[in-house]
Parts: structure tokens; C-alpha cells; sequence
């Protein structure tokens, strides 16, 4: 055994029968807290069996061996891929898979699951199949440390993948990762990340971003912020529920202004990231789209000038130079193409897209509900004092006022948009525009 500061280890061998045995019996964890989502495609699974039939030497796989309640545990470091894949295939774990190999020297490559095997009596070549195996022992902060240097090569570890290991028991990170796990079917559908990148956590990544940016009321340096908020835990319980709350809100209203963002090219990351923020920004300024046809133009607008930047971006590919009027769209492509995460790049972006789509915003009244003053006003005006949806006869006991444009479309808290209603109808007309009743 080797010992070295904190940390101790040891190399041995287990065969696959050895492991599979360890994994039924909940004494081999692939998942620990700082491990990393599969990332291996059904190709990579099979030639690695194709290697184990042809009896090739494979890389050793790192565990960390704990106790949990008196019981041995292994938790894996490196190799959750290999071993998912043996396990697929043994039948351990769901989906089976086959692969592609020799079964004899010399004979035809052919199709191989294990109930082939097993019919053949070949099944020993994997079970019977030894793996090396370096047992580690130490601090868990030790042991993160070694799985980040060990997944630096190969399929290395996204920053993401990365922070989820160094901050796994962040109670941010939990929330973020929660959160993106709702919206990881709108990020695939309308092509925001790819399934690799959701597979890399670039989910989880896009949303603590978001987080962060709309509770502190702007961008940020994605690298240096999400590390900070991260290892410091500067937020608390209120804060993270604020952030979730905000980043959800926003994320909702993107997707109902915009549907078709996926044949734009606001649906790429750095793009998205920028118009969520700012769509965000207006709603913490109680800024609103008031009726469907400005949230088309709002719509067609952005469309266009997505389509103008895609056009640039043509033109630069070509060695051809801005033309004429085309030098917002330059200067819009600079910001998404160098140094995108910086923090002056992206307040570049987001006050490019609110001088497009700012002037069709209209802020809400400040003032929500009716002053009392008000209330007397249109109550003793008032020549029909009966509510204009069902005609119930009111008093002033039990008569409500509704926004004839609703408050939340714009409406404001004045006598001119004021009728007089039931509690009943008030409750159920929500936001719904209503018509004014004629004076009687």
C-alpha cells in the first residue's frame, strides 16, 4: 500500500464476476455524489466488450472504499463507464446491448449479447475477465481531487462537470440542477443544447448562470461568479429560493414570447443566455408586452435581426466586409464570437437587444389596485350599480372594481379603466380584457 499526505492506495484485481457480484449486493456505487452523468455512446460500449472477448488489457479502475453503516462500500472514481457497460451487458443493468467480435480464432465477426454467450458457454470470457483495480483511501476532498485529475484526459470533464464534483453538496448547485431537470425538455426541443451537452451538464450550467445573473440584476463571468457563489455558499436558503423563483418566471415567459425559437438564432446558448437575461431585467422592471401584436412584432423583430447577424457571419466567412447599415450586426457578431463570456461582451449583447425590442415594452402602473379615494369616486358616480357581467345588484359591502384592461397587460388604476363588478365574476375574469358598459 502506498500512502502519500492524506491519501492511501492500493492495486489489485477483481474480476468482472467479483464486480458484478459487488454492484447486485449495493457495495459498488456508480453514482457518488462528485461522479459525472454517462457520457459513453452504444459504440464505445461495444468495443470495449469486443476488447474484453479479444482479452485486451484494459485501464485500471479507481475506487474509493468507505463504510456506510458498518457496510464496505465502494464508490467508483474512474471507470463508471467501463463498469456500466459491463453491467449492460451481462444483463446487470438496463438497456442490454450486443456487440460485435470473434467468438473463435480466425472465425467471422459477428453479432454477441450475453444469451448468446450463454448458449455457447462462452460467458467465463467475461465474467472471468480481470480488471485492474486501485483502491484509494483518504479525505473526500482528497478524493475529489483525484477524480478531477484522473478525468482531465480522454472525455474530459466540462467546467460544469467539474464544479458539480468539487461542489456537489452545494445547496445552489441542488436547486440549479433541479431546476434544470424541468427544463431540460425545452432546451431539447428547441435545440438550446444538444443531447451530448445536456449529457455534460450544460443544463445545470446554463441555469446556476441564470440564477446568479437575475437575482444580482446582471450578467456575469460565467467561470470566475458560478465558482465563487459555489465555494463560498454566500447564498442562503431565501436567496436560492429568489433565484429559483426568478430564473423560472423568466424562463416561462421566454417560452410563451417566443415559441419558435428554434428557427432562430437566439436558440444558442450564448444567444438564449442573453435574451433570457434581459427578458428577465424587463420583468423585475415591470415592463410588459400589452397585446398579441406587439408580441409578434417583438417576435418578427428579433427574428430579423438574428437573420441579419447569420447574414454577416456569411459575409465574414466569404472575407467580405460590413456593408452598409450593417455595422450593428458586426458589432453584435464580435460579441458572441470573442471572449463570449466576458462580462463587457454580454452587457454589449443585452443593450443591443434592448434597443431593439425595448421600445415595444410597456411598464406597468405602479400603482396596483384602487385607492380608497377611487373607490368612493366610482361608487358614487356610478348609475348602474350592478355588476356588468351577471347584473347582480351591489352594495358597498360587498362590490369589487375590475380593470377593464387588466393590470397586468397594462391596464392602469384609473377612473377611466374601472368598472364595477361581483367578487364572484372578478375572481374569474383573471387577466381577460373586458368591455366597457355603456353609461346608463
Amino acid at each position: 500500500m502506498l500512502t502519500k499526505g492524506g491519501l492511501t492506495h492500493k492495486t489489485t484485481t477483481k474480476s468482472v464476476l467479483d464486480l458484478v457480484n459487488l454492484y447486485e449486493d449495493d457495495h459498488l456505487n456508480l453514482e457518488p455524489g462528485f461522479q459525472r452523468q454517462s457520457v459513453w455512446s452504444p459504440r464505445d460500449r461495444a468495443k470495449l466488450i469486443e476488447s474484453i472477448l479479444r482479452n485486451y488489457p484494459l485501464p485500471a479502475i479507481f475506487l474509493y472504499k468507505r463504510q456506510e453503516g458498518g457496510r464496505l462500500v465502494y464508490d467508483v472514481i474512474d471507470g463508471k463507464q467501463r463498469l456500466e457497460s459491463i453491467f449492460m451487458f451481462t444483463g446487470a443493468m438496463r438497456p442490454r446491448f450486443e456487440a460485435r467480435a470473434a467468438l473463435d480464432e480466425g472465425g467471422p465477426v459477428q453479432a454477441v449479447d450475453w444469451p448468446l454467450l450463454k448458449r455457447k458457454q462462452l460467458q467465463h470470457r467475461i465474467t472471468g475477465y480481470e480488471l485492474p483495480v486501485i483502491e484509494v483511501d483518504g479525505d473526500i476532498g482528497d478524493i475529489i481531487d483525484v477524480f478531477v485529475r484522473i478525468n482531465s484526459t480522454g472525455k474530459a470533464l466540462t467546467r460544469q462537470e467539474q464544479r458539480h464534483a468539487k461542489y456537489y453538496r452545494s445547496p445552489f448547485l441542488k436547486a440549479a440542477a433541479k431546476v434544470a431537470g424541468k427544463f431540460e425538455p425545452y432546451f431539447r426541443r428547441h435545440g438550446i443544447l444538444s443531447a451530448g451537452q445536456l449529457s455534460r451538464m450544460k443544463h445545470v450550467e446554463l441555469i446556476c448562470e441564470l440564477m446568479l445573473s437575475l437575482h444580482q440584476g446582471d450578467v456575469l463571468n460565467r467561470r470566475t461568479a458560478l465558482d465563487r457563489v459555489m465555494a463560498t455558499e454566500s447564498f442562503d436558503g431565501r436567496q436560492i429560493q429568489k433565484a429559483v423563483r426568478l430564473v423560472t418566471t423568466t424562463l416561462n415567459r421566454v417560452g410563451r414570447m417566443f415559441p419558435h425559437l428554434k428557427s432562430s438564432r437566439f436558440r444558442q446558448a450564448n444567444d438564449f443566455y442573453s435574451l433570457a437575461v434581459l427578458i428577465g431585467k424587463f420583468e423585475a422592471e415591470h415592463m410588459i408586452l400589452t397585446d398579441k401584436r406587439r408580441n409578434r412584432l417583438a417576435w418578427d423583430l428579433l427574428q430579423s435581426f438574428g437573420s441579419k447577424v447569420d447574414e454577416m457571419r456569411e459575409r465574414q466567412r466569404k472575407a467580405q466586409g460590413a456593408g452598409p447599415h450593417q455595422e450593428l450586426y458586426r458589432e453584435y457578431l464580435l460579441t458572441v464570437s470573442q471572449m463570449t463570456d466576458d462580462v463587457s461582451q454580454r452587457r454589449k449583447r443585452e443593450d443591443m437587444l434592448r434597443g431593439i425590442l425595448g421600445s415595444l415594452f410597456a411598464r406597468k402602473d405602479a400603482q396596483r389596485g384602487f385607492t380608497s379615494e377611487q373607490r368612493r369616486i366610482i361608487w358614487n358616480n356610478a348609475t348602474n350599480r350592478t355588476c356588468k357581467t351577471c347584473g347582480k345588484k351591489l352594495t358597498w359591502d360587498d362590490f369589487t372594481i375590475d380593470h377593464i384592461n387588466p393590470h397586468s397587460k397594462g391596464g392602469r388604476s384609473a377612473l377611466d379603466n374601472a368598472a364595477l363588478m361581483c367578487r364572484e365574476h372578478n375572481s374569474a375574469k383573471g387577466a381577460k380584457r373586458g368591455r366597457r358598459r355603456a353609461r346608463s
